[in-house]
């Protein structure tokens, strides 16, 4: 397959990966911004929580001057001129589509065009006359549910189908972890005894059901979410699709699945990574800290990646 043709399938795959995880995390953070604050603040600092992830602070407060709820979500929502909003990530995963028009299926590139036919639709009314946030979340996030399950059902298990595989794996890895550090940074692992009950439950129950995985905690843990469960679950239980574990044990078979010695460097790194993963206790992650430990696996992921776009990328 050609360099390039690998890199349109790998980033439609990364940028449809990105615009679900950032609709997860907005729905989330606007939910928890209604609550009630008990004197900890209006709302809004839940409502930071997409931009830290996403590193665009800086960005929205040169346009913006100030945190304020409706421009927030634009912001992140439909915002043209904002790299990191789901319009532009649709848009982004819809260009490398069509640039591959003929190594993806007809279902595939159906729903795809037909999300971004929508997108452009709902961007010239606005989300007021959509019905709001959290129904356009809804949205995204069964667009990218649809796309997926034609992926899998009519695509061939392929090179294509590989890349794909790949881009979703390493962008869904990155998100769990940034979502997991800055969700620790904003409670940390003691909480006032007096919040134990409320504060922090919804907070890291919000954080699982952000990734899907409120009802695995339910079944492999008793009592509450805390820190080191949610720890736990969301960087080693391979079991968890969403989990660290196991995105890294699937970006590990693709790549040894791979013909050509190219790819050796990024298989070795990622065979390194997911033995690390497999071989550790919670108990070691926080010896050294969730905040250290999280953040140098999101270097780890971040060099993976350039690993394997110096490999199957990059044209020769």
């Amino acid at each position: 397959m050609l360099s390039r043709t690998a890199d349109d399938l790998y980033w439609m795959a990364r940028y449809l990966e990105r615009a679900e995880n950032l609709a997860r995390t907005l729905d989330v953070s606007y939910s928890l911004s209604l609550m009630p604050q008990g004197g900890s603040g209006d709302g809004l600092e839940e409502l930071t929580m997409p931009l830290r992830i996403t590193g665009t602070i800086d960005r929205y407060l040169e346009k913006h001057g100030r945190l304020q709820v409706e421009r927030m979500l634009h912001f992140f929502a439909l915002d043209q001129e904002n790299p990191s909003s789901l319009y532009n990530c649709l848009n982004a995963a819809r260009s490398s589509a069509h640039a591959v028009r003929g190594r993806i299926t007809a279902d595939m590139w159906e729903n795809i065009n037909a999300t971004w036919l929508e997108m452009r639709g709902i961007a010239e009314k606005g989300l007021g006359h959509y019905g709001g946030i959290s129904r356009f979340c809804d949205w995204v996030k069964e667009r990218a549910h649809l796309f997926r399950g034609a992926t899998e059902g009519t695509i061939m298990r392929s090179d294509a189908y590989y890349f794909i595989r790949l881009g979703t794996f390493i962008e869904r890895s990155d998100n769990t972890l940034r979502l997991l550090d800055s969700r620790y940074e904003l409670l940390g692992e003691d909480e006032d005894p007096d919040d134990r009950s409320a504060r922090a439950y919804y907070q890291w129950s919000a954080l699982l059901r952000a990734l899907s995985s409120f009802e695995a905690f339910a079944e492999l843990y008793r009592g509450s979410p805390r820190a080191r469960k949610v720890a736990e679950l969301l960087l080693l239980r391979p079991e968890v699709p969403r989990s660290l574990g196991c995105c890294l044990g699937e970006i590990q078979k693709i790549l040894a699945s791979l013909p050509g010695d190219n790819g050796r460097p990024a298989q070795r790194l990622a065979a390194e990574l997911d033995a690390r993963i497999r071989y550790t206790v919670v108990d070691e992650v926080f010896e050294q800290g969730l905040h250290d430990w999280v953040t140098g696996a999101i270097d780890q992921v971040r060099d993976l990646g350039n690993a394997i776009h110096s490999a199957y990328l990059e044209a020769a």
